[in-house]
């Protein structure tokens, strides 16, 4: 199984939303980061042949999805980040809605959906409809209906935003849970849900990949780079405006502890610390950068 980017453009009128990506992606969970119009969700709509790309292509187990229809989709999980429901379903409602869309067999469609909302925790809400649902509810509904197909082929396009942190470690073990042997395509803003879960990290920044590799691997890139020091609060301040500051603690005794990520080191009494998939996210984004 694989799913190959060839050199794949998207261009709205001047604008380059994905500029020249190419990537083969194997089963495994890949986490994409990138800032606010790096390119993300354009580039997960054309994996998913919602958009078609201006130049280059996509293709599935060597064919061009775009051949493909709906036997490309028929291997297809999508959840987007605002997926669109019907207020007055139930869940299960709702679910075999998805079912018939997708194409899952009439007998088998009723097991299918009982067993997925149960799965994700909706088993004792099946006749409830979805408006008197929880932000964290509806988006495991969504994460079942993604997966209803058992497709070869999930995208989830920010799936926690919005959650709570118990609600976004029950989401990230229903994932990572439901990947295995897929190939899941994971962005989040919240870096941390992609550090715990993926295999491997695509960082995107002005329509490109500027990095990829094992969690472990990225973040070794900024090693010597992080740093931590004790100062006074009017200090901390100061650091916290200036400098990319990823933390700041005060402590009761008048002074704050300050973590920065940097070249060089902010202080003379700052030391060096390991480094976190947070540290490299904010020292690639950073303004000027």
């Amino acid at each position: 199984m694989e799913l190959s980017l060839e050199n794949v453009t998207k261009s709205f009128g001047q604008k380059t939303a994905v500029a020249d990506v190419s990537a083969v992606l194997k089963p495994g969970i890949y986490g994409l980061l990138g800032a606010n119009g790096a390119g993300k969700t354009t580039l997960m709509r054309m994996v998913c042949d919602v958009l078609r790309p201006t130049r280059g292509r996509i293709a599935y187990n060597g064919v061009d999805v775009a051949s493909m229809g709906e036997e490309y989709r028929a291997h297809l999980g999508y959840l987007p980040q605002d997926f669109g429901y019907y207020p007055d379903f139930t869940a299960m409602d709702f679910m075999l809605y998805m079912a018939a869309l997708k194409g899952v067999p009439r007998r088998q469609a009723r097991p299918r959906c009982a067993e997925l909302l149960h799965e994700v925790g909706l088993g004792d809400h099946v006749k409830a409809k979805i408006r008197t649902f929880s932000g964290g509810m509806k988006q495991r509904l969504g994460i079942a209906q993604a997966v209803l197909n058992d497709p070869e082929v999930l995208v989830l396009d920010e799936p926690t935003a919005g959650l709570d942190p118990k609600e976004r470690v029950r989401f990230r073990n229903l994932i990572a849970g439901f990947s295995r042997n897929k190939i899941v395509l994971l962005s989040t803003h919240i870096v941390s849900d992609v550090e715990y879960i993926a295999d491997e990290v695509l960082l995107m920044k002005g329509g490109k990949f500027i990095m990829r590799g094992a969690p472990d691997v990225v973040v070794s890139s900024v090693a010597g780079k992080v740093w931590e020091c004790r100062v006074p609060t009017q200090e901390a301040a100061r650091m916290a405006a200036e400098l990319c500051a990823s933390n700041v603690h005060y402590a009761s005794d008048g002074a704050a502890v300050v973590r920065v990520v940097s070249d060089e080191a902010p202080a003379e009494e700052a030391r060096s610390v390991e480094p976190t998939l947070e540290d490299l996210y904010l020292y690639t984004f950073k303004e000027g950068r």
